[in-house]
């Protein structure tokens, strides 16, 4: 597909969706098959483990339906954390994108040193904070058994969940922890509110013993559902930006959330689901706030099963850090982000380098190099297509800042509004191409 240059599109249409979403909440999660039929035989195989740094291509076992296929409804990408407490619930609230059947989770121990014991797994619909919706908390298994213990380094998916699971939902991934010991798996910055217990309470639907409020989402990072063979999905390869800060925390204002909500809603578009593999401070090119986009590529967005776009907005920290980055270097990344994600047979989409103009660490050689990088982007003939987010969110009286009613307020990242923006820009027929 020939590159192509996205406009910003509609106004706002959340407070409509909003609404539907909540309805959609009371219908999801319906079991598609008795209680009798849920349950795998004993002799069932175990689940598949991976390395980290090696490609997950999707759930364990293929679909028995040849018109459905695995798709991520949700993912978060994986960092190292601090030392997990042993004998310790998390209840870790996440949105979906796309509905679907059979739903898995993926638990990552990517940057455990140890394994981790995950006794018992249970999946329900938030109603209000820690409490869920009456009746929607069903156990996970895996391999047909209650509990898993993941090997420092790798990978598990649960066994599918019988079932629908609704688009836009708020759901609920409890977990009861009795090995852990040294660093954690998880994604530091979630911007939406979680829950931890002390003992195991993952089976339980009231809030009580919830007690403890976190931010940050542990172990868990993926969701997939079963879609339609033409239902996909699009990983967006970002930093801080992308990972919503700055955005209303618990209101799933990130962009790309904006632009899930515009993709549920769109007719006629086969792309459905939205990854968020933001990390806030990342770079392309050099390890730092997680690592760099192009070590973490394969894990945290080539891994997820029905993915078929890729959509790159990273840069800005390369930047801005100093660091002697020139042009070129990070054409080079690019490239390379590129070549992969065609070799895998995705489409990749490139977002332009937002500007920054008032934060700390401006100056005008970054600058230099930012329009550098945005030209090429624009015109170097190497994505898909392009979405120019700076074009969007600059202002026109001072084009090196964000416009004001964008900004919000440290002059780098994007308010509600600003986010709102951004996913409006993308043209969604852009985001399918033949590969």
């Amino acid at each position: 597909m020939a590159a192509a240059t996205a406009v910003a599109t509609a106004p706002s249409r959340s407070r409509g969706l909003r609404v539907l979403a909540a309805v959609l909440v009371t219908a999801a999660c319906v079991p598609l098959l008795p209680a009798a039929a849920q349950a795998r035989p004993s002799g069932s195989v175990a689940p598949q483990t991976r390395p980290a740094g090696v490609a997950h291509t999707g759930p364990v076992a293929a679909s028995a339906r040849r018109d459905r296929h695995p798709v991520a409804t949700w993912g978060a990408s994986a960092d190292r954390q601090g030392a997990g407490p042993a004998d310790r619930s998390y209840r870790l609230v996440v949105r979906t994108s796309v509905g679907g059947t059979d739903l898995r989770i993926r638990l990552s121990n990517a940057f455990g040193e140890h394994p981790v014991t995950f006794t018992s797994a249970w999946t329900g619909l938030q109603r209000q904070g820690a409490e869920l919706v009456q009746g929607s908390n069903r156990r996970l298994t895996f391999g047909g058994r209650p509990s898993v213990t993941v090997p420092a380094g790798e990978t598990v998916d649960s066994d599918p969940l019988p079932g629908t699971l609704a688009a836009q939902s708020n759901l609920v991934v409890s977990l009861y922890v009795t090995g852990a010991e040294g660093p954690t798996t998880g994604h530091g910055m979630a911007m939406q509110t979680s829950y931890a217990a002390a003992g195991d309470h993952a089976a339980e639907e009231a809030a009580t013993n919830w007690t403890d409020r976190i931010g940050s989402w542990y172990w868990l990072d993926a969701v997939t559902v079963e879609t339609p063979t033409d239902v996909g999905a699009v990983a967006v390869l970002g930093d801080s930006i992308t990972d919503g800060w700055a955005s209303t925390p618990d209101e799933n204002r990130r962009w790309p959330d904006y632009l899930s909500r515009r993709l549920q809603a769109a007719t006629g578009g086969t792309v459905k689901g939205v990854v968020n593999a933001g990390i806030s401070g990342n770079k392309v090119l050099a390890d730092g706030a997680g690592q760099a986009a192009l070590r973490r590529l394969d894990r945290d967005v080539l891994s997820h099963p029905g993915v078929e776009t890729v959509l790159v907005l990273e840069g800005v920290n390369d930047i801005k850090a100093h660091t002697g980055v020139t042009v070129d270097d990070l054409v080079t990344g690019y490239r390379e982000v590129v070549d992969r994600a065609h070799a895998a047979g995705k489409c990749v989409v490139g977002a332009t380098v937002m500007p920054y103009k008032g934060w700390s660490e401006y100056d005008a050689d970054g600058e230099a190099v930012r329009q550098g990088v945005n030209d090429w982007i624009r015109h170097g003939g190497a994505f898909d297509a392009v979405v120019d987010v700076d074009r969007i969110t600059r202002s026109p009286y001072d084009p090196q800042a964000l416009l004001p009613f964008f900004d919000s307020g440290d002059h780098l990242h994007p308010n509600d509004k600003g986010m709102q923006a951004m996913a409006d820009a993308v043209d969604l027929s852009a985001l399918r191409c033949e590969r």
